[in-house]
């Protein structure tokens, strides 16, 4: 996906289609970390207690219910 900056005031903005903050969990009022490595940026949602606590038990309940048959397809 390509996308361009554009003009707000003074600075530019990139706009973040729909269904890849709705991929990423991130709304209006999520925090976001902007980082680079000199050539690329990376941007992510910052890290959050109860945003990690969600997954957390997400996860746990994907393993109680299918944690045998993903040890067997690891195998």
């Amino acid at each position: 996906m390509r996308k361009h900056l554009i003009k707000h005031g003074n600075s530019l903005a990139l706009i973040i289609d729909k269904p890849i903050l709705e991929l990423l969990q991130i709304s209006a009022e999520t925090p976001l970390e902007i980082t680079t490595n000199g050539n690329s940026l990376l941007i992510s949602p910052v890290e959050n207690g109860e945003r990690k606590d969600r997954l957390q038990v997400s996860l746990d309940k994907i393993n109680e219910k299918y944690g045998d048959d993903l040890k067997r397809l690891a195998e």
